[in-house]
């Protein structure tokens, strides 16, 4: 329970006096989709109850409106509003474009500016120039500077920011620091002594306590999800820019799709690839994609966006098809305009593909797109009869992250975190000893052919059609039916299914009529949610999942009887 879980970790800090923060994404709150206003408002009434003192809050465009609503709700519940600059390196994002940045978000209510080094590769002479111009022009604002060490700027980073004005420096401590993490706390210690700043002493044994403490629950099972090239600093990422954070999630989804595209190449007679390999083309398809979709800073959960983008592209050029056919329906609001204004122009291909689509771009507010929720989900939890929880926490938790909060309650996300535990467990178990063939089975006695008594349906399938039909034989009288033209509808990829994804939208049901084109559901695949369409108009026959249900790539998920 993520709730009761902050609660004890902030209790200890606050006896000692010593302030905890938070990062959220303005928009997205704390998940990778906008989130309505007044679910955004409840958030940091929560956060501040549950002992929460500091709000950092992001844009993952760099959009100020998107955060004007962010620091208002934090100081409204008594936090401290840090805004975040999320920087980057492009031809956009100059240091003439944060310093303005810097500008609007104090106007509209920042306490405080992080500069949030997210990938680690703004360059240090860069860093230091920012932080000068804030520092030169708010002289009474805190700078904070956060960078991930992933492709090896960041202790560079760290001394110049220092130098000009930062007042804290973020780190890590073993065994998470470095690699795609922060520098090290002992390491940036040193740095920052030796350059003459004054900074308290380390007590060594409380260090390696932590360290301890921390190996202890990685031991006991959070390792099994930490791919060990996260412990890797890497300097191929300097140019496509991918971020630390999501650098665990990338080698999971890099793995899993790996593994689906594989078996598409051996199906089809051609090499499969190493996951190196893959992982070089998905690095140079980043960088082809990132401009083409506007520059977005890549922080989560923009930084997923281009990636999926890039992936997809990847593996539908390997399968011999073209670029930008599989775009989820996060990236898609990105690229219209529904999560804020992006930084440069979009490019002619992805224009020209939206209007093709009939898709519309949005120029406005975002929040205005996305209406309040809360008396919808509280009437759900009341017909459920479901509490709210302590200072309506779980209502929070609800309208925030609906399926998964479900799951929670149920007890599935238990049970599957479990099953996934226990199956990564077995994997790196020595492999166990041939399970000996069974016997034989006895031949079964031969029994009299049954002659059917009149015309029988059957199911004739050719390639991933269906046919039902009707078979009769000389001296059965023929049958009036006609033949029903059945059709298969098929994961596009591997994940989770859902038929809906919002409060209020109506789920596909057996009977109903689909178009070509129409949307029969999603399956959520790392991290964003892909439409499913149908790709034939019918009636809907058979639905084969259900929500929640794990499908692989090209799993059947319903059957429409189309005409003949």
């Amino acid at each position: 329970n993520p709730n009761e879980a902050v609660r004890q970790w902030t209790a200890p800090f606050h006896k000692a006096g010593i302030q905890t923060q938070m990062l959220e994404r303005g928009l997205n709150g704390i998940r990778m989709s906008p989130v309505p206003a007044d679910v955004r408002r409840l958030m940091f009434q929560v956060k501040k109850k549950q002992g929460t003192d500091i709000a950092r809050s992001f844009d993952g465009l760099n959009d100020h409106r998107n955060l004007a609503l962010s620091f208002q709700y934090a100081r409204e519940a008594g936090m401290i509003a840090q805004g975040a600059l999320s920087l980057t390196h492009s031809p956009v994002h100059t240091v003439d474009y944060y310093v303005q940045l810097a500008d609007k978000f104090i106007e509209l209510g920042a306490q405080e500016i992080c500069l949030k080094d997210m990938a680690g590769i703004a360059r240090p002479a860069a860093v230091g120039h920012l932080t000068k111009a804030i520092r030169q022009r708010h002289p009474d604002v805190l700078i904070q500077y956060h960078g991930h060490s992933t492709p090896g700027f960041s202790v560079a980073s760290a001394l110049e920011a220092a130098r000009n004005g930062a007042d804290i420096i973020d780190v890590g401590m073993e065994p998470l620091s470095w690699g795609t993490g922060h520098a090290d706390l002992l390491t940036v210690h040193a740095m920052l002594r030796d350059a003459g700043f004054l900074v308290p002493d380390i007590d060594m044994e409380a260090y390696m306590e932590v360290r301890r403490l921390t190996q202890e629950f990685i031991d006991e099972w959070l390792g099994l999800y930490i791919n060990p090239r996260n412990r890797l600093m890497n300097s191929l990422l300097i140019g496509p820019g991918l971020p630390g954070g999501m650098m665990g999630s990338l080698m999971a989804d890099l793995e899993q799709n790996l593994r689906s595209l594989n078996k598409w190449l051996v199906k089809n007679g051609k090499q499969p690839l190493t996951q190196d390999q893959l992982l070089i083309r998905l690095f140079k398809e980043v960088e082809y994609v990132w401009p083409r979709l506007g520059y977005p800073p890549l922080v989560t959960p923009f930084s997923q966006y281009v990636k999926n983008v890039a992936l997809m592209n990847v593996i539908q050029m390997a399968k011999g098809k073209e670029r930008w056919t599989m775009i989820d329906e996060n990236t898609w609001g990105m690229i219209l305009g529904r999560s804020g204004k992006l930084p440069g122009p979009l490019g002619e291909e992805i224009v020209k593909l939206a209007h093709e689509q009939g898709k519309e771009f949005y120029y406005g507010n975002p929040q205005d797109l996305y209406p309040d929720e809360l008396d919808y989900f509280a009437g759900k939890m009341r017909e459920k009869g479901w509490d709210f929880g302590e200072d309506d926490e779980d209502l929070f938790e609800y309208a925030m992250h609906p399926p998964q909060y479900e799951d929670f309650r149920s007890g599935k996300a238990r049970a599957r975190l479990q099953a996934d535990i226990e199956k990564r467990r077995s994997a790196e178990r020595a492999p166990a000893a041939p399970t000996p063939a069974a016997p034989a089975a006895a031949p079964a006695a031969a029994t009299p052919a049954q002659v059917p008594a009149g015309p029988q349906k059957l199911r004739v399938r050719v390639g991933d059609e269906e046919f039902e039909v009707q078979v009769a034989w000389e001296g059965q009288p023929e049958s009036n039916g006609t033949a029903s033209h059945k059709h298969e509808l098929r994961a596009p990829l591997e994940g989770t299914f859902y038929l809906t994804r919002e409060a209020g939208e109506q789920p596909v049901k057996v009977g109903d009529r689909v178009e070509k084109g129409q949307r029969i559901g999603y399956i959520e695949a790392m991290k964003v949610y892909n439409a499913v369409t149908a790709d034939r108009a019918g009636v809907v026959a058979e639905i084969l999942v259900k929500d929640g249900d794990e499908v692989e790539e090209d799993d059947v998920l319903m059957i429409l009887e189309t005409e003949s």
